[in-house]
């Protein structure tokens, strides 16, 4: 069972290892046990970069033991929304955590110059991170990787765009995965950390080795043999494309349609013909979901560089592509590359170029604001150079640009085709109200919370009341921090059943009933609020953009009353009946 958490001060290099069996025995860890570590270590209304406020990684019970339990729930104080920031990453940083020793991971203070962490084991190690200043997630992952090393090992990284404190920078994981939202780069670099690299060369047990054995070629079995997860393998996301444009819910031209003309020129078909090189997985995981294509950039004439090798998914292409009319998909994975270098979230980027163009289009800002870049609907060139000065700042629209669209609107106007909720930037799903409303009440404003978009495309096979709704919202959100708890990979979340996540529980020496784990899902999702509220989040000061209730959905238009009401039933139910505050 895990029980070690680390605790890194990096004001004074100080190193403490507690023991907290009993937090780990109640929470199981990843986002149970890491908002209670929140709650505990960042002081109320702290500022977002004060040395004072933590970082918190956190893995699960069965990191490292059964298939596709990969995933690193991170958290601490967004600069975006001034509220909770909670990420989730693949890759290996989990089982390294784990190998290492440790379940949780609490970073707090401000180095005296830029660092970089070293964990082998046990053992941490502080060292200058000049070298590193500006250099891109890719760059530092090579030199901080290495070679045929013992054991496991990890890196962590944040680009320019973290360095200069945008709020919504990313942190890299492992060259592939990330850390993507809600501006954890920025947190990193207000530490003065620029990286993070561990190593474990433990073991991890379970109480019986057998029943581990079969239950975890039965899972196996189900992810691989049985086709259960095959959508994430064959084209991933990237899927989701097609199927969306014919359901008109394929967010288009900064949300004014539901439907691109040029969606198969995107599409995870048309990429996999044409971009596509291989496949990978994160350790423990039989499906290779991550698809990696090879860009070619020119630098001269007649004179590529290349092959760089990136990750594409369905966020990013349409956050890239069907949101701002590029239908070229070497101009998609420019904008992706260019992101991934400067270490920004692309979906929150996607989110401020088609605001950016829609604003200029409208008269709102002009060349004096962005420096005579003249943005256009569908110019990769125009976009690029766009991106290039929110990283470097050069004057207050370009520093408001990096704060994020609510930030941008607010100062310039246009907060009715700013596309964010909670102040952050909307996911690609024009489906209907559970969607919408998922994404306001979910605790980190993400489609992943609570799957809204699948409950509306459920909607409209089945009867489902608009109540009925709200109840499969809160359901599916409170069972998803059990399975984000035991960082189980939300791909797999349909072969973890609850009698399985019960059944291998166990196995490491957990013995909760199904509503036991139902419970503490709903627990665990009201302390991820008792952080929001105190931070001062408000569902009543929340205003939508109008644009939300303007484009037809796959559901018609949206009624704003109903939505009203709908929302009031949702508080209704999870919160004043919990007895706990709806606000602030």
């Amino acid at each position: 069972m895990l029980s070690h958490i680390l605790y890194v001060d990096l004001s004074n290099k100080l190193v403490k290892i507690r023991s907290r069996a009993k937090l780990f025995s109640k929470y199981l860890g990843g986002t149970g046990v890491a908002i209670r570590l929140l709650l505990e270590e960042c002081p109320p209304n702290v500022d977002p970069f004060s040395p004072e406020a933590p970082i918190i990684m956190a893995a699960g019970p069965l990191t490292g033991l059964l298939p596709c339990c990969t995933k690193t729930v991170c958290m601490f104080k967004s600069p975006l929304t001034g509220n909770l920031g909670e990420t989730h990453a693949g890759g290996r940083l989990a089982s390294a955590i784990r190998f290492a020793g440790f379940g949780a991971i609490v970073i707090k203070g401000f180095a005296d110059k830029l660092t970089y962490l070293t964990i082998s084991d046990h053992k941490v190690s502080f060292h200058d991170a000049a070298a590193l200043k500006g250099q891109p997630p890719s760059e530092v992952e090579k030199a901080l990787r290495i070679p045929n090393v013992e054991g496991l090992q990890s890196v962590v990284s944040i680009g320019l765009a973290g360095e200069k404190l945008a709020w919504y920078t990313d942190a890299n994981v492992d060259m592939y995965n990330h850390f993507g939202r809600l501006g954890l780069g920025a947190i990193f670099a207000s530490k003065n950390l620029k990286a993070i690299s561990i190593t474990g060369t433990g073991e991890i047990s379970a109480v019986n080795a057998d029943a581990l054995k079969l239950l975890y070629e039965e899972l196996y079995q189900e992810a691989e043999k049985k086709g259960r997860m095959k959508k994430y393998h064959d084209l991933g996301t990237m899927e989701n494309v097609l199927v969306l444009n014919e359901l008109n819910a394929l967010p288009t031209k900064n949300f004014t349609s539901g439907k691109f003309d040029f969606a198969e020129d995107i599409s995870g078909e048309a990429f996999a013909e044409k971009q596509m090189i291989r496949k990978i997985s994160c350790p423990g995981c039989p499906i290779a979901c991550m698809h990696i294509a090879a860009l070619k950039i020119p630098f001269a004439t007649q004179h590529e560089i290349g092959p760089i090798f990136l990750r594409y998914d369905y966020e990013p292409v349409y956050a890239l592509g069907s949101n701002l009319l590029i239908r070229d998909q070497n101009d998609v994975l420019k904008l992706i590359l260019l992101a991934d270098e400067y270490g920004l979230d692309a979906m929150m980027l996607g989110t401020v170029l088609a605001w950016v163009t829609e604003a200029y289009e409208k008269g709102l800002i002009s060349n004096s604001e962005t420096l005579n870049v003249k943005p256009s609907w569908g110019d990769v060139e125009s976009y690029a150079q766009i991106t290039e000065n929110i990283v470097k700042m050069p004057n207050l629209f370009y520093t408001k640009l990096a704060q994020g669209v609510a930030a941008a609107s607010e100062k310039y106007g246009g907060r009715d085709f700013a596309m964010a909720i909670g102040k952050n930037g909307l996911s690609g799903y024009l489906t209907g109200y559970a969607s919408l409303l998922g994404t306001l009440v979910g605790a980190r404003h993400s489609h992943n919370s609570n799957a809204g978009y699948s409950i509306d495309q459920e909607s409209c096979k089945s009867s489902i009341t608009y109540s009925e709704m709200v109840t499969k919202l809160i359901e599916e959100e409170n069972w998803r921090c059990v399975q984000t708890s035991l960082v189980i990979c939300l791909f797999a979340r349909n072969i973890y059943t609850e009698e399985k996540v019960a059944e291998a529980l166990k196995l490491v020496g957990i013995n909760r009933s199904v509503d036991d784990l139902k419970k503490l899902g709903g627990e665990i999702f009201q302390n991820q609020y008792k952080f929001k509220f105190r931070e001062g989040f408000d569902f009543h000061k929340e205003n939508l953009p109008t644009r939300i209730f303007e484009t037809p959905t796959m559901m018609g238009k949206l009624d704003r009353k109903l939505f009203a009401n709908m929302l009031a039933s949702y508080i209704s139910k999870q919160f004043s009946r919990r007895g706990m505050k709806k606000e602030s």
